[in-house]
């Protein structure tokens, strides 16, 4: 059987799995972990704090520090609310596309590599090759930080890591981080005509979206000179604010969801600083003058780190030989690629597939996309032999 034939029939059982990051990925890793077993791979399944989700490690070759990683994440967004035309969990192949959730963010990837482990297993001799494939990385990235900490426990870092984000196989050695967050705000109600006997929630959160955005020029003037994303500095984004429950009430409560992304790592914190002393002597000590027992909490709601693009990359050598590409490019979506790099690790993210297709209905992944994954793939496993 050729290896895209059994790259096709494997992605046609992972979308079958409905892995959607609110949902359980168990039987999508016991799966895998099979096919993996099956070529004599030493499986590591890391089941998730709540139980209910997995990482699945695995690696063929020595037992040694590092060696590549072929990554990707099992988890889906959801299709509910979306005009779907076909069903959602199952393939359909046609016009040499394959439709399905997830096809091409990013199951394709991975079924590239499932279908080359008996490959990998013939060639591997002296650089062990791993297989990572996390849960929850659609929500925050919280697979790959809960397999990240056990890698750093064991003292095991991978030399290189592939991840098989859709780029249309084009080689990313960089992308700003995201993190997500929501602060709530609680105040004291009371009727609107004598507004000095309560809190207003709503007011306390204009005036910290007010700050928030005024650091977005603190923020333009900290980007680094060689800085090679667009816009090259750190950006905010307020998404929401919500709070109050009619015209003439005083509003107990509001809620701000806002997010920034990173263009370097400081920038996070100094966000955060500034946020956290505005709060606590500014805001705080006027909603508590009034009601003791005011507050002000924030969420992560996820923080998924920045890929930083490397003068020496050896991932980036070595996947430009694979593809004869001659030049790389940064991309503005996250990735779990940081989370690697924080490790110690080389990391590129190039896989099969374009971005545009994902989270979208009728997502598909060309077969055409595939076909240049696995002779990717194919002249990893012959490299390895050599």
């Amino acid at each position: 059987m050729d290896h895209l034939h059994r790259t096709t029939q494997i992605l046609g059982d992972l979308i079958a799995y409905p892995t959607i990051s609110a949902d359980s990925n168990l039987d999508m890793i016991g799966h895998m972990a099979t096919l993996l077993d099956d070529v004599g791979a030493r499986c590591d399944v890391m089941t998730s704090p709540c139980g209910t989700k997995a990482n699945l490690f695995a690696t063929l070759g020595p037992d040694r520090s590092g060696g590549i990683v072929l990554s990707g994440h099992s988890d889906v967004v959801p299709v509910a609310d979306q005009a779907w035309t076909r069903n959602p969990f199952q393939m359909d192949p046609s016009e040499g596309r394959l439709y399905g959730r997830g096809s091409c963010d990013m199951k394709g990837f991975i079924a590239a590599t499932l279908a080359m482990a008996p490959h990998f297993a013939a060639c591997t001799r002296d650089r062990p090759i791993h297989f990572a494939f996390t849960y929850d990385e659609e929500v925050g990235c919280f697979g790959a930080r809960h397999l990240a900490d056990v890698l750093s426990e064991r003292g095991l870092t991978p030399g290189v890591a592939i991840i098989g984000e859709p780029t249309e196989m084009r080689i990313i050695d960089g992308h700003k981080g995201c993190n997500e967050y929501t602060t709530r705000f609680n105040g004291l109600a009371g009727h609107g005509s004598i507004p000095d006997h309560g809190v207003n929630a709503v007011e306390y959160a204009v005036r910290y979206v007010n700050h928030l955005l005024g650091l977005k020029e603190a923020l333009r003037a900290r980007a680094p000179k060689d800085s090679p994303f667009d816009p090259p500095w750190t950006t905010v984004n307020v998404g929401a604010l919500v709070g109050g429950v009619a015209h003439n009430v005083i509003a107990p409560s509001a809620q701000v969801d806002w997010e920034m992304r990173p263009v370097q790592p400081g920038d996070a914190e100094f966000v955060k600083a500034s946020l956290r002393e505005y709060c606590e002597t500014e805001l705080l000590p006027k909603m508590r003058a009034v009601h003791p027992d005011a507050f002000i909490t924030t969420d992560v709601i996820g923080e998924v780190v920045g890929l930083l693009p490397t003068d020496d990359n050896e991932a980036r050598r070595i996947v430009s030989e694979l593809t004869g590409a001659n030049r790389c490019d940064v991309v503005a979506f996250g990735t779990e690629a940081g989370l690697f790099q924080a490790l110690g690790t080389d990391v590129v993210v190039c896989g099969p597939g374009s971005i545009e297709q994902a989270h979208k209905a009728d997502e598909f992944i060309a077969i055409e996309q595939l076909a240049q994954c696995l002779g990717m793939l194919e002249k990893l496993g012959n490299r390895l032999r050599a």
